[in-house]
């Protein structure tokens, strides 16, 4: 090889590993960023799990509220039924 032929091929591959590092860098900083998405998703998931575990737990002392005003309500013959 030439010395011009080998000074443009050092040049190119000084090119490719500038465009391979802002590569990388863009990988990673795309690797943080969905990180971040996944640990959102997360709670998110955690937060309904909770709000679901709250609505059950609201559900089950109405019931035992309407069977308590059921019973009071035969003791009392004021039922409707």
């Amino acid at each position: 090889m030439t010395d011009e032929t080998q000074s443009l091929v050092l040049e190119i591959l000084k090119r490719m590993q500038v465009d391979l590092a802002d590569v990388r860098e863009q990988v990673r900083q795309t690797n943080s960023r969905m990180g971040h998405m996944e640990a959102m998703m997360a709670r998110l998931g955690l937060d309904n799990a909770s709000n679901y575990g709250e609505m059950i737990d609201d559900r089950h002392a109405v019931d035992l509220l309407r069977e308590r005003v059921t019973r009071i309500e035969r003791r009392l013959e004021i039922s409707d039924a």
